[in-house]
C-alpha cells in the first residue's frame, strides 16, 4: 500500500468564534456563576455515562457554595430496576428487545417528589445545583438549564475499563458486552426519549467526553451550529476497534497507531454512535451526531426518508479490514418479520460489501451450493458448535474470488461472511447488532471467549433457495451503466429489490452533477487521493474530502457537485453513493 495517508480520523465542522466557547472546569463555572445568582438554580442533565461525581466535584471546588443535589439518589434499587429490565432484557449475551421504556420509569416516585420539594426550599435560601441523569425531573422550571452529552462510543470505552456502569445497576465491574446490550434496548432509549424533549430548550450544552477539559456553549451556539451543519456536506468522527479476524490495511490507510492486535473495524458513518466535532475557533465540542438526527430530521433524511424512519438515520457505512486477518464469522442476517417478531425493531440489516481493496487471493462467502440438504447443513452446524468436528464451510457455502471494485450484494436472509485479505466497505441499513453467527472458525475473540453463535434464530432465517446461481445473477457485480457524460460515468451496482438502500457508483476525471432528491445520501471516496464537493449555487462552502473516507450530503443540500482535485485533478477518480429509494 503504497499511497500517503491523507484520512483525516477528526473532521471539524466549523460552528462559531473560539469566545463562543468556554473550556475547562474554571472557564465553564465561571459562566454559569450569573446564572446561578440570578435564577438560584441550575439544572445539569446528565446523559448517563457522564462522570457525575466528577461534574460534582467541579461544580462545588468553583462554585461559591451552592446546594447541591444529585438526582440519581432518587433511582430506583438495582434489584427493582433488574426486575423492569430483565424481561427486556432476556438471558441472551447480545439480544434483547427495543423497549419503550422512559426516563421517569427508571426513578422511585416518592423519592422524586421529595427532592423536588427539597430543591424548592432550598432554592429560596440560596442558590441550587441539580446534576445528574434526570436532573430536569425534580428541577424547578425556573432553573437554567444545562445538558451535558456524551458520545455512545465514549461511553462504550468507559464500560469496557470497568469506570461505569449502567444507570442504577451498580455492575461497573459486570462484562462490557453485558453492559452494551443494557444500553443499547434500554437506557439509551429512555435517555434519548428525554434528551429530545430538552435539547429545544436548553440554556447551556456541555461536553463532557474529555472530563478535564470540559466544553460549555450556549444553547443558541448549539442549535445553530446544527441548523449551519445540516445544510453542507459533513463527516462524522471516525472510530476504530480491533476484533479476531482484524488486520492491517487501515493502519497504512488511516493512520493509525500500532496500540492494539489489530484493525477490524472501522465506524465512520453510524450516527447513532459517532460524534460531530463542532469548531469553536480552536476550540472541539463533541456532541453525538444523533443530536443532528433529532434536532432536524426532515432537512437531513428528507420528508420521505423521515416519514419512514422517524429520527433514525437508516444507512450505515463501515470498513472491515482483514488483510493480514482471518475470515469474518459466517452469518446470517434476520428477515423483516422475524426481526420485528423477535426483537421489537422496524426494520432489519440488509447489506453489500464493495471491495476498497483486495489481496490476490481475497475471497467472500456467499450463498448455498446448489442441491444441499439443509438438515445436514445444521447438524453440522451444531456439532461444530457443541466441540466436534469442525465445520466444512465449502461444503455448504459459496467461496466466491473478490477484486478491488467488487460489489456483493446481501439481502437478509443471505449467508456470507467476507474473507481474509479483504477491505469491504460495508454499506448496510443501520441495526447493526443483529447478526446472528453461524460458525466463527473454533476461535475465541479478544477477550478469551467463544464469541456468541444464534444457530437457532440463524437456521430461521437462513433463505435455503439462495443457491449459488441464484447468487451470481442477484447479487453479484450488477453493475448498470445509466449515465454517461463527458468526464463521468454513473453506474447502478444495488442494492438488490429487496433491500431499500440504492447504490450509485460514478466514476470521473470531470465536474459531476448530483442532487439529494430530496433524500439523504452517504457516499465515500473510493478511488482517488481527493475530490472536492461543492454547490453550483455558492449555498456551502467547498468541501474537501479524500481517499476511503465517509461523507454526509443532507436532503437539505439539494445540487451538488463533485470532481478531483489536488493530486487527483485530472486523474479517474471514483464515488459509490447510498440513498433511500422512494419511489419518485
Amino acid at each position: 500500500m503504497p499511497r500517503r495517508s491523507n484520512y483525516d480520523k477528526f473532521p471539524v465542522v466549523a460552528a462559531g468564534p473560539a469566545e463562543a466557547c468556554s473550556a475547562g472546569w474554571q472557564a465553564v463555572t465561571a459562566r454559569l456563576a450569573p446564572h446561578l445568582r440570578r435564577h438560584h438554580a441550575v439544572c445539569v442533565e446528565c446523559y448517563p455515562g457522564v462522570f457525575v461525581e466528577r461534574v460534582i466535584d467541579e461544580l462545588r471546588a468553583h462554585l461559591s457554595s451552592p446546594t447541591i443535589f444529585c438526582s440519581q439518589e432518587c433511582l430506583k434499587s438495582p434489584q427493582e430496576l433488574r426486575a423492569i429490565l430483565n424481561p427486556l432484557l432476556g438471558t441472551d449475551r447480545v439480544f434483547g428487545r427495543m423497549s419503550g421504556i422512559s426516563m421517569e420509569e427508571y426513578f422511585d416516585t416518592a423519592k422524586l417528589q421529595e427532592m423536588r420539594l427539597a430543591v424548592e426550599r432550598a432554592a429560596q435560601q440560596g442558590p441550587v445545583i441539580v446534576v445528574g441523569a434526570g436532573a430536569s425531573l425534580v428541577s424547578p422550571s425556573s432553573a437554567t438549564q444545562v445538558y451535558a452529552d456524551l458520545p455512545r462510543w465514549e461511553i462504550q470505552l468507559r464500560w469496557r475499563r470497568g469506570e461505569i456502569g449502567n444507570l442504577g445497576l451498580n455492575n461497573a465491574e459486570e462484562d462490557g458486552a453485558a453492559k452494551y446490550k443494557c444500553g443499547f434496548f434500554a437506557e439509551w432509549r429512555a435517555a434519548d426519549r428525554l434528551k429530545k424533549l430538552l435539547l429545544p430548550r436548553i440554556d447551556f450544552l456541555l461536553d463532557t467526553h474529555q472530563p478535564l477539559v470540559p466544553k460549555l456553549i450556549s444553547g443558541d451556539a448549539f442549535r445553530e451550529a446544527l441548523a449551519r451543519t445540516v445544510r453542507r456536506p459533513f463527516r462524522v468522527v471516525p472510530y476504530f476497534d480491533p476484533g479476531p479476524w482484524g488486520g492491517h490495511w487501515m493502519e497504512e490507510v488511516c493512520d493509525l497507531p500500532r496500540d492494539v492486535p489489530n484493525h477490524a473495524w472501522c465506524f465512520d458513518c453510524v450516527p447513532e454512535e459517532n460524534s460531530l466535532l463542532l469548531g469553536f475557533g480552536e476550540h472541539r465540542v463533541e456532541v453525538p451526531s444523533i443530536d443532528l438526527v433529532f434536532a432536524h430530521p426532515r432537512e437531513l433524511l428528507g420528508d420521505a426518508v423521515h416519514g419512514r424512519f422517524g429520527t433514525e438515520f437508516p444507512i450505515r457505512f463501515d470498513f472491515l479490514d482483514t488483510m493480514g486477518g482471518g475470515n469474518l464469522s459466517l452469518q446470517v442476517h434476520p428477515l423483516t418479520e422475524y426481526i420485528q417478531d423477535k426483537f421489537g425493531m422496524n426494520y432489519t440489516q440488509d447489506e453489500s460489501y464493495y471491495l476498497l481493496d483486495a489481496g490476490h487471493d481475497a475471497t467472500v462467502y456467499l450463498g448455498l451450493k446448489e442441491d444441499i440438504s439443509s438438515k445436514e447443513m445444521i447438524d453440522s452446524l451444531l456439532r461444530a458448535q457443541h466441540g466436534g468436528e469442525e465445520f466444512p464451510v465449502e461444503q455448504y457455502v459459496n467461496r466466491w474470488p473478490a477484486r478491488k471494485h467488487d460489489h456483493f450484494l446481501i439481502p437478509a436472509g443471505t449467508i456470507h461472511c467476507s474473507g481474509a485479505e479483504s477491505m469491504v466497505l460495508e454499506i448496510s441499513a443501520t441495526p447493526y447488532i443483529f447478526t446472528f453467527k453461524l460458525w466463527d472458525w473454533g476461535r475465541l475473540g479478544l477477550d478469551g471467549r467463544p464469541r456468541p453463535i444464534h444457530i437457532e434464530h440463524g437456521a430461521a432465517n437462513i433463505q435455503w433457495d439462495r443457491t449459488s446461481e441464484w447468487v451470481r445473477r442477484e447479487l453479484m457485480n450488477r453493475f448498470e451503466t445509466i449515465n454517461e457524460e463527458k468526464g463521468w460515468r454513473e453506474e447502478r451496482t444495488g442494492l438488490h429489490k429487496r433491500e431499500f438502500i440504492e447504490t450509485r457508483r460514478h466514476w470521473f476525471t470531470g465536474t459531476v452533477p448530483h442532487h439529494t432528491r430530496d433524500g439523504v445520501n452517504v457516499l465515500n471516496l473510493v478511488e482517488g487521493d481527493e475530490a472536492i464537493v461543492e454547490s453550483p449555487t455558492g449555498a456551502f462552502e467547498p468541501y474537501v474530502v479524500h481517499y476511503a473516507e465517509t461523507f454526509i450530503i443532507p436532503a437539505a443540500v439539494g445540487d451538488y457537485t463533485i470532481r478531483p482535485c489536488g493530486a487527483s485533478a485530472g486523474k479517474p477518480c471514483a464515488t459509490i453513493k447510498a440513498f433511500v429509494r422512494t419511489g419518485a
